[in-house]
Formats: C-alpha cells, structure tokens, sequence
C-alpha cells in the first residue's frame, strides 16, 4: 500500500515535531511547514493525502491558507488552535477545513482523526451513494443492508442502537427529543424513559464517534434533545 502524505504546518518547532514523531510511527510520510506560503507551495509539489493546519502563523494564516488550498484541492484538513470557542471552529469549517482540534490536544487523538479524515477521502473519492443510504458526512447507514459505517469502516451496532441511529439520520438536523425517540423506536408512549434513550446515545457515541466527549454526529440541544448534524 502507497504510503499516504501528510503536510503538517504550524509555526511552533516543538508542535511540528511532536506531530510529526507520532504521525510517522503510524506510517505516514510527513512534510513540514512553518507557515501558510510554504505550507501552498509543498502542496503544489507533493500529492497530499491530509494537511493539519495551525490557524494563527505568520505570513499567510491558516484560514487564508485552506482558502487558497479549496480552490484546487479537496483533500481533508485539520485545523489546529488555541482558541475553543465555537465561532472559531464554525470560521474554520466554512472556509474550507474539515475537522477542528483545540490546543492542548492528545497526539494520539491527533492521529486518529487523520487516519478517519484519508480514509474517509480514500473511501468516498470513489463513492457513489445509493438511494438506500443515509449519509452525514463521513456516516453512512444503509436501510437496505441495515448496515453503519463511519469513513468507510463497518460500524456494529445493536438492533435498537441502529433504529436510534437511522432515525436520527432520516432528519437530519432536526432536534428530537428523547420521548420523539423512545415512541418512534420503542412504537410505545414514553413515560419517563428518557434515561433509557440517553444510555442507547452514550452507547452509539462510543462506537461512531472518535471522541465521544466532543461528538461530530450526534449533538445534545440541552434541554430538547438530539440530533444528527448535516455535514
């Protein structure tokens, strides 16, 4: 298997290199920039599976940098900050990044989600979704097959988790609450069940999600519900 490159930019040496050791000790081949001019110019010379991307560094910064990078290219990025608030991470995704990861971060969590980003690049370069799927971003559930996968990986999931699941995703960013859910997969009224639908959601989250503290799929709108994001 071709070995996949991945770019990484930051302005901080300690950072570079700390990615940098743990990106290799999974097989990747790493390239480093200090800043968002090189970061392009590497780019435009090597064929690039992933780039994790600082936003703040001199020259050129990482916003303007995915920018420039969207308008030839559509491998995953991952956007690296100090900065936690949510705008942050919404500037980030609408100018083009894919994933978001807020300093001080776990290296290990680093590079899981770069692996699930190229495969997921891998998998659904060559995808062509078919009218029995649902897909949410890097989700997929099958009605037909009755299946999960999440960035081209099988994803098992018990029978009541996978109606939870496949419910939330035929509406798509619409909040449901607990008792919506309970009556739609349980097809009984919900009296005082919502703890039951919550212990099914931690369960689906820790399969489907890298970081189940942090979800990308499944969002809690406290004090409504949940729902599937549309991404």
């Amino acid at each position: 298997m071709k070995m996949k490159t991945v770019i990484v930019c930051d302005d901080d040496e300690a950072i570079l290199n700390s990615i940098e050791i743990y990106l290799s000790q999974e097989g990747f081949r790493v390239i480093k920039a200090r800043d968002g001019e090189e970061a392009i110019d590497l780019v435009m010379k090597n064929e690039v599976h992933c780039m994790v991307l600082d936003v703040m560094m001199p020259k050129l910064d990482g916003l303007q940098t995915v920018l420039q990078i969207r308008k030839k290219f559509d491998f995953p990025v991952i956007m690296l900050s100090a900065k936690s608030e949510d705008t942050d991470k919404i500037t980030g995704l609408g100018f083009g990044a894919d994933d978001y990861v807020t300093k001080p971060f776990n290296p290990l969590e680093l590079v899981a989600r770069v692996k699930s980003q190229i495969r997921r690049y891998v998998t659904f370069s060559s995808f062509e979704k078919k009218s029995s799927q649902l897909v949410c971003g890097g989700l997929v559930v099958d009605t037909d097959a009755k299946s999960v996968s999440v960035d081209g990986q099988e994803v098992k999931l018990t029978a009541r988790e996978y109606m939870i699941l496949e419910y939330l995703c035929k509406n798509a960013g619409k909040v449901l609450s607990s008792s919506q859910i309970y009556e739609a997969v349980w097809n009984e009224p919900s009296f005082g069940t919502e703890k039951t639908v919550t212990v099914h959601i931690k369960n689906i989250r820790e399969k489907i999600e890298i970081n189940p503290k942090d979800p990308k799929y499944i969002k809690v709108v406290y004090g409504l519900g949940y729902k599937v994001e549309k991404i």
